[in-house]
């Protein structure tokens, strides 16, 4: 049996995050790394010489090639499953988390989407309950979907707590 299965509650619908979240967080780790290794490499250069400038773009390199490999691992371990009285969030590739967010503790539900997620048409769904502990996130969600889920959970949400 595969450790996910044995970690996630058997017998849930687990929905997972868009696959375009892959792309949006390769562009960014480019884009990061290679500033990042320009940005040192001169600094380096100027006070070390060649070697250093050398070294440096090494570890540019090694932190990208291990940075591709994790980020669809990381893709991989995002999941949701809706239920009847609560919300399942699940995530974590060294330590896997699953967060349990009954409907009636949720105080509001938060949908952002920042420039490149747009560009990529995702969202990230953020729950708040008054316990900073259980608070959740669900991100890399199609728009469409992030609305769906914010507008279920804050129905759900209203409805668990006019009953307590």
């Amino acid at each position: 049996m595969d450790q996910d299965q044995l970690f996630a509650p058997p017998g849930e619908a687990w929905q997972q995050v868009s696959r375009k979240l892959v792309s949006l967080r390769r562009l960014v780790l480019l884009v990061s790394v290679t500033v990042c290794t320009a940005v040192v490499a001169v600094v380096l250069g100027l006070i070390f010489g060649l070697p250093a400038v050398l070294i440096a773009v090494g570890a540019g390199l090694v932190a990208l090639v291990w940075g591709l490999w994790l980020i669809p691992r990381n893709w991989r371990a995002w999941g949701y499953a809706e239920r009847l009285d609560d919300l399942l969030v699940t995530h974590g590739v060294m330590f896997r988390r699953l967060t349990v967010v009954p409907y009636g503790r949720m105080q509001f539900v938060d949908v952002a989407s920042g420039p490149l997620e747009r560009r990529y048409g995702l969202a990230t769904v953020q729950l708040h309950t008054a316990s900073p502990a259980t608070d959740a996130k669900i991100p890399g969600l199609p728009a469409a979907e992030a609305a769906r889920l914010r507008d279920r959970l804050s129905a759900l949400g209203e409805a668990q707590a006019a009953g307590l």
